[in-house]
């Protein structure tokens, strides 16, 4: 009974990281000064509590992310049409999307901070499958404004009717992206020439989102610019680069230091991990990859002090770039469909191997990890810049240590290698996903309008 009470606490995931975001060089936002007006951190308080629903549901990495770039994007226009400030700046005139038309009634019996935070919750109610469960958060937040007199009782409906339009056009968005089609395309099956992933233990889970390719992007206009170069030749003869690569990660996790095995564990954001109680399946319910980087981004924002529309720029454009970046590397794992390190140490080198990290349902190469933290890395650099250290908290929850970082590129270099540590990718996975994620973080820069090229491309992981 004690371990089951034990292992239901690690199911819930109760860590709260403060999500403030930060973003320079727009005009200077427009404030509710009632009775001081309401903190930034009730934004990032109920972004918390989307994340809380994600991980309920278990969302898949690239879900994860779509459903972060929606919600996000609702209380972007909704602070945006409701302070007048809709400008060439807005995320939506950068994107693929098209800007919906202002909703008229706006004025001073709108408050913008309770818009856009509503308009959140109310598409993460729409758009995520337990959605449901934000709507204690809609009235909670109504009696925080109301009791702290930063809205007025008789303003509370015309406020949520405006949140809940902003909610519609957002959802209308999302309606034709094609995630709803994604259920009706051809099943996923594996390839069954040697070298092609197929499902691993524990779980053997078939594969997650194969054809998230047909997913619209956000910023890229294609996929092809941000194409990795093939993964190495399945060939185990030896010397050739797929055999030394199997052998590097074998003998790698074979004698890990204990400061790697940390590593390893703190970038793990593994929201499939099952263990097994018994002929009982249990799953550990983690943050995804994307959600660690949200995080990152409001650790950094909570200590640059940033005000309300900074806050939801920067989380917004954060997201949609998350959003793209899994577009491109799930394009490629589809097309490449290469074996895990599991599969093939255990058929071709030892049987009784098994990795530090559990192996994610998925093909392997590219490294997604790799991939969205220099996509995060470079946008996050841009903003705050190259020497912006920090400590990143968000594993506290799972028992790992904090982690002090001197920058946005370090984190997102440790990321990329704690695969290699974790026994879940090979060196070309991690090497070409940096490149990856560096390309499409630069590109989103110039598309948006803030093209600092920072680009900090490692060709040689050391460990």
């Amino acid at each position: 009974m004690i371990e089951m009470d034990r292992l239901k606490k690690r199911c819930v995931f109760i860590q709260l990281v403060i999500f403030v975001f930060v973003w320079t060089g727009n005009p200077t936002p427009v404030f509710s000064q009632k009775n001081g007006g309401p903190p930034a951190k009730i934004f990032a308080e109920n972004l918390f509590h989307i994340t809380e629903v994600m991980v309920t549901d278990v969302a898949s990495p690239p879900a994860a992310a779509r459903f972060y770039s929606y919600a996000t994007l609702a209380a972007h226009l909704a602070w945006d049409q409701s302070s007048n400030t809709i400008a060439s700046n807005n995320l939506l005139s950068k994107s693929n999307l098209e800007t919906p038309q202002f909703i008229s009634e706006t004025g001073e019996t709108l408050s913008s901070e309770f818009v856009s935070v509503y308009a959140m919750l109310e598409v993460g109610k729409k758009i995520m499958p337990s959605g449901k469960l934000l709507g204690a958060n809609q009235k909670a937040l109504i009696s925080k404004f109301t009791k702290s007199k930063w809205l007025s009782k008789k303003d509370v409906e015309i406020n949520i009717s405006f949140a809940e339009r902003v909610s519609e056009q957002i959802m209308e968005m999302a309606k034709n992206d094609g995630y709803r089609q994604l259920s009706a395309l051809t099943r996923h099956s594996p390839k069954k020439n040697e070298g092609h992933w197929y499902p691993t233990p524990p779980a053997y889970m078939g594969a997650v989102e194969p054809e998230w390719r047909t997913i619209k992007t956000f910023f890229l206009k294609e996929l092809k610019p941000y194409k990795p170069a093939p993964p190495a030749k399945f060939d185990l003869t030896e010397g050739s680069p797929f055999k030394n690569q199997l052998d590097e990660v074998f003998q790698v996790t074979s004698s890990l230091s204990e400061e790697q095995q940390l590593i390893a564990n703190f970038w793990d954001c593994n929201p499939f991990k099952v263990t097994f109680s018994g002929h009982m399946a249990i799953g550990l319910k983690k943050i995804s990859p994307g959600g660690h980087w949200i995080g990152i981004t409001g650790i950094a924002g909570e200590k640059a002090k940033l005000p309300w529309r900074e806050t939801i720029y920067i989380h917004a454009l954060l997201a949609m770039g998350l959003h793209d970046a899994f577009i491109s590397c799930w394009e490629e794992k589809y097309d490449s469909e290469r074996i895990r390190p599991e599969s093939a140490i255990q058929k071709y080198l030892h049987p009784s191997w098994r990795p530090l990290l559990q192996t994610p349902p998925f093909p392997e190469y590219t490294s997604g990890h790799s991939v969205i933290s220099k996509t995060s890395a470079v946008i996050l650099t841009n903003y705050f810049g190259e020497n912006f250290d920090f400590v990143d908290t968000s594993e506290i929850y799972f028992g790992l240590p904090e982690r002090p970082f001197k920058s946005f590129f370090q984190a997102a270099d440790e990321a990329a290698i704690s695969r290699l540590y974790g026994g879940i990718h090979f060196r070309d996975a991690i090497e070409e996903g940096v490149k990856q994620g560096d390309k499409i973080g630069n590109y989103i820069l110039q598309r948006v309008g803030e093209g600092k090229q920072r680009s900090h491309t490692i060709d040689k992981f050391k460990f």
